[in-house]
């Protein structure tokens, strides 16, 4: 496992991290879960990324418990705060962070976060308020680093420019070769600013691993066929998309991996990408997809993907 800095932190990522929405605490059962847990460990990864929204609480529940009984300083955490969690407690207000923040290291099980992202931008509230609550979070000691997810550059800008705050060391884009917005404006603004990026669905919901065939039935015990993960995925099952993506197989067999660790080291061959998310509902999954890092492949294998999925586009 190779690592890379996050941002202007002292904090170093594996360039591949752990992901727990949709699957720990909701679509995975717990076994499975904790030996997943227990492998990102023996492959070397260190980054666990969750949020509280999901499972309102139950994947920071869950990785309270499975962490537990290892030492704190043999990984690195981030949540998140902004999603509904019920009876009005949605946002990032003064005080909904302060409540957030102290519900969430109770479930993590732990003092401090070592990032602590905004999971959205909150329109309703003033992005000062947002920033100065933010400030004393980390001055409290209860968070390292700050950062965010899927703010839009003008946002991303308006952060950068106010005086007398803590700054934001990440962004949490979805980014994949199926999804490239960010590289316009986002990844630029970010590198410029000591902000790296921590992807979210880089294999866009497993649909890059290749296993779901165009016209064909869907797998069973898959993400696509689970009534608690499947629903973001349907937008990427259409003939368009799924074609394409089997015609990248034989770009990964020239290179020597499998699809899945291609479509990841594509993500990672971008500088500003600190690490990759990806969810595992199995350890053999994170096997593979933990093997992306550190590969070398021929950037003309790169080019001929992209101009090959170039026209495949998700559904709405």
């Amino acid at each position: 496992m190779k690592y890379r800095k996050l941002g202007a932190s002292d904090l170093n990522v594996s360039e591949i991290s752990l992901g727990s929405w949709l699957t720990y605490g909701v679509g995975v059962e717990r076994d499975s879960a904790a030996a997943c847990v227990n492998a990102a460990f023996d492959l070397g990864i260190n980054f666990i990324d969750t949020a509280n929204v999901y499972g309102r609480g139950a994947a920071e529940s869950f990785l309270g418990e499975a962490l537990a009984g290892r030492k704190r300083d043999s990984y690195v955490l981030a949540t998140k705060v902004f999603g509904d969690m019920g009876e009005g407690n949605q946002g990032l207000s003064r005080a909904q962070i302060e409540k957030q923040l102290d519900d969430s290291l109770k479930r993590l099980r732990t003092d401090f976060v070592d990032l602590y992202q905004c999971h959205r931008y909150d329109e309703k509230t003033p992005l000062d308020e947002t920033m100065e609550a933010l400030t004393r979070a980390v001055k409290s000691g209860k968070v390292r680093w700050l950062g965010f997810s899927e703010w839009s550059p003008q946002q991303i800008e308006a952060s950068i420019a106010m005086k007398g705050v803590e700054h934001f060391v990440s962004s949490q884009p979805q980014y994949s070769l199926l999804w490239r917005r960010p590289e316009k404006k986002v990844i630029p603004i970010s590198a410029a600013n000591g902000i790296s990026q921590i992807v979210w669905s880089p294999l866009a919901q497993g649909v890059l691993s290749g296993k779901y065939l165009p016209g064909a039935k869907l797998p069973e015990h898959t993400r696509a066929t689970s009534d608690a993960m499947g629903g973001f995925i349907k937008s990427w099952l259409n003939d368009s998309v799924l074609e394409a993506v089997q015609k990248l197989k034989p770009l990964a067999q020239e290179a020597g991996c499998t699809l899945p660790q291609f479509a990841l080291a594509w993500v990672l061959r971008e500088p500003n990408v600190a690490s990759a998310i990806v969810g595992a509902s199995r350890p053999d999954q994170l096997r593979e997809n933990a093997a992306a890092s550190g590969l070398t492949i021929d950037p003309a294998l790169f080019a001929k993907a992209e101009e090959i999925v170039a026209g495949a586009e998700r559904s709405s």
